[in-house]
């Protein structure tokens, strides 16, 4: 018998759905420059915090975010003090540095509190609906009645001003958020084809939302949680600065910003600097979750 080709045939492995989403994804983000600049510098921050938590609570370098000198209060930026001093004195380079990972550790902290609340109720409501979802979804209108603000100041003014306090505050005050948006996600997903003729199947209701609703949610949760920390960020610098949140001398940057206003015109670094390190973190969030949105769209075109 006469072989008609010496092609070769070669075996074609078929592609794992998730892998393909995955590098479809990556090639999206990508593409994105303002998402990977703010990766990037969240990136740089989450090191540089790694590196603060350590040296504050192991003393690598030796120096203090709390060591005063007051004979050198007030002095601006030179090779000594990259940042200058505040009025105690004390090194403000060194005092973003060690208070680097408290600041975002309080809004990582509230986003994952509001999130293990919120995303559960909202998958209650969206999926079971009924008087379930009216209870929860009023009890969330009723925590989406007041300014997160003024929420988080009121929990905070009841509990008394620390890390743990403030976290807890802003958590409460984001889980209608998460909530909201998770329960839309699950109304629209519980009526997809697929998740019918899982139920007619036989399929438990735990077992359809763990292995078939919620990693089709992932995607407005992943969103909405980098979205978050920023704003939690602020939050917490908010109440920190209103003497309200993360107490001296803890070197907090919402703290440092009040024990400087003070001296905002006799010596402006002291607040600028810790001010800045807030706008450059919650800008790269913002320019990162905007990116994460538009790569994790089904409806992105290319």
């Amino acid at each position: 018998m006469a072989v008609a080709s010496k092609e070769r045939i070669r075996d074609t492995k078929p592609v794992n759905p998730r892998v393909k989403s995955m590098k479809d994804f990556y090639k999206r983000l990508k593409k994105n420059k303002s998402a990977l600049t703010g990766f990037y510098i969240l990136l740089f921050f989450f090191i540089v915090s790694i590196f603060g938590a350590i040296d504050a609570n192991y003393g690598l370098t030796g120096i203090s975010s709390n060591a005063t000198s007051l004979t050198e209060k007030l002095e601006g930026p030179s090779a000594a003090h990259w940042f200058g001093t505040d009025h105690l004195g004390r090194d403000i380079f060194i005092r973003i540095i060690h208070g680097m990972y408290i600041t975002l550790g309080v809004g990582f902290a509230a986003t994952f509190l509001a999130g293990l609340v919120g995303v559960p109720l909202g998958i209650l409501a969206g999926y079971y609906g009924g008087w379930l979802d009216t209870i929860i979804m009023r009890l969330m209108d009723v925590l989406l009645a007041f300014p997160g603000i003024l929420l988080a100041l009121a929990i905070v003014s009841v509990l008394g001003g620390s890390t743990i306090n403030v976290t807890i505050a802003i958590a409460i005050g984001a889980v209608p958020q998460f909530a909201r948006i998770v329960r839309g996600s699950t109304l629209t997903t519980k009526k997809l084809e697929y998740v019918d003729a899982i139920r007619a199947l036989g399929a438990r209701d735990g077992k359809i939302i763990f292995q078939h609703i919620l990693p089709n949610i992932m995607s407005p949760i992943i969103v909405n949680t980098t979205l978050f920390i920023a704003t939690a960020i602020l939050s917490a610098a908010g109440l920190s600065f209103l003497g309200l949140g993360v107490q001296p001398p803890t070197p907090e940057w919402g703290a440092m910003l009040n024990d400087g206003r003070n001296y905002m015109y006799q010596a402006g670094h002291i607040t600028f600097f810790p001010g800045m390190m807030i706008v450059i973190v919650v800008l790269a969030f913002n320019l990162f979750g905007d990116g994460l949105r538009d790569a994790l769209d089904p409806k992105f075109k290319k």
